[in-house]
């Protein structure tokens, strides 16, 4: 599912044309992300010449600016690679269950109230908590049963069903032996690694230098729960169904892991930390809980399907286009644009990337900002992947613990 970037020139996929693909068109891979990095360094120095508008920032063209756009140009070429997209028949099976799914939510009032959408889980009573490591750098495994089901008669409902990763949450903990605030870290795309995760959210230096408890939940089809998937599920995908399903029950998981630390600490202070797809989903979370300190978003997008059109390479004349005009009143519905923020005002942070071609800051992360009041915003010269490197990212999050009143000072 695609919409190219109005300034990049996509390629027609072979399914749009009838021919056979060539397994991934290797040199087109290779040089893609060259000339599209040239194309936006291009443009850059167009927009900072002319001194920009509006509220992103024009930072001075850099060759080190354009080696993130070029970073982040790779990295959509193995997500393409490792979501290829299907052919027209498939998208016909796609877009039929989409008109369904519109009819469905329409006849529930949730494509107006999507509020409604989301229920809100009870807290697991079966918890299974195991420790890994030695001496101080021990950690704990949690898992549950997730419990979470589609509503019936939901189209996907099945299919998402005989996915059997998913039928349990894992986290990764790291606790105080006393009572102490906790920060849920919420993984983005291609993560949910222990290793991965516990580098990427800089977890030890979150549960020592603020005394925090950090807690890393792994979302759907991710790291264990990706176990036993057909070949080419995944989320976010081209499947929207999929994607509806498993952003359901990423809120519901995380929601479930808030009302178990209320259940084993009443009272405590949590806030929620997300990157990428995780962005995503805390703000989703931020806008259905009533009691988080703070929501700190990373590289965010807002709406699933606007994203997933944008990158999957198709061409403006390809006929799947269709699934993207369908589908838009379900992206909305599932987009944190939709819902309210309910976390307080000095407790909203987002930090993005300048460069990011991935996530890209003006069609995203600037309507997301608007939306929630336009809180505290860290822009850093760099792009989507670059934000692990970013010092200034780095001090945004610590700062905004501190600021929120859900650390002390580290």
């Amino acid at each position: 599912m695609a919409m190219p970037d109005s300034n990049d020139a996509v390629p027609t996929h072979p399914a749009a044309t009838g021919k056979k693909s060539s397994g991934g068109a290797p040199l087109a891979n290779i040089v893609a992300p060259f000339t599209k990095t040239a194309g936006y360094y291009a443009r850059s120095w167009g927009a900072y010449l002319d001194g920009g508008s509006g509220e992103l920032p024009v930072a001075r063209p850099t060759l080190s600016l354009a080696t993130h756009a070029l970073r982040d140009e790779i990295v959509l070429v193995g997500l393409r690679m490792r979501r290829p997209l299907s052919d027209a028949a498939v998208y016909d099976k796609i877009n039929a269950e989409v008109v369904k799914a519109v009819d469905f939510y329409g006849k529930h009032g949730w494509l107006a109230r999507p509020e409604g959408f989301f229920a809100a889980p009870p807290a697991p009573t079966e918890v299974s908590i195991r420790t890994f490591g030695k001496g101080n750098r021990k950690h704990e495994r949690m898992s549950f049963d997730s419990g979470y089901t589609p509503y019936a008669r939901e189209p996907g409902r099945q299919r998402w069903l005989s996915y059997p990763g998913n039928r349990r949450e894992y986290a990764l903990m790291l606790r105080h032996s006393e009572p102490r605030p906790w920060l849920v870290c919420i993984h983005g795309t291609e993560m949910g690694r222990v290793n991965l995760d516990l580098t990427l959210f800089r977890a030890w230096h979150l549960h020592e230098a603020f005394g925090l408890n950090v807690i890393l939940p792994v979302l759907p089809m991710h790291g264990p729960r990706a176990r036993g998937l057909p070949k080419g599920a995944v989320f976010p995908g081209e499947d929207v169904m999929d994607d509806v399903h498993a952003t359901a029950q990423a809120v519901w998981d995380v929601r479930r892991v808030l009302a178990w630390i209320r259940s084993q600490q009443p009272g405590a202070r949590i806030g929620v930390n997300g990157i990428s797809l995780g962005g995503y989903i805390a703000a989703l979370v931020a806008s259905l809980d009533e009691d988080l300190t703070c929501a700190i978003l990373g590289v965010p997008p807002a709406n699933l399907v606007s994203i997933l059109g944008r990158h999957a390479g198709l061409s403006v004349d390809d006929p799947r286009h269709r699934t993207l005009e369908l589908a838009a009143p379900i992206g909305d519905m599932i987009s944190p644009l939709s819902l309210q923020p309910k976390v307080a005002p000095e407790g909203r942070f987002i930090y993005a990337g300048v460069a990011d071609r991935i996530v890209h800051p003006r069609e995203q992360v600037l309507g997301l900002w608007e939306h929630w009041g336009r809180p505290d915003i860290g822009w850093y010269r760099g792009g989507h992947t670059g934000f692990f490197q970013a010092r200034p990212v780095q001090q945004f999050v610590d700062a905004a613990l501190v600021q929120s009143g859900l650390a002390d000072r580290g």
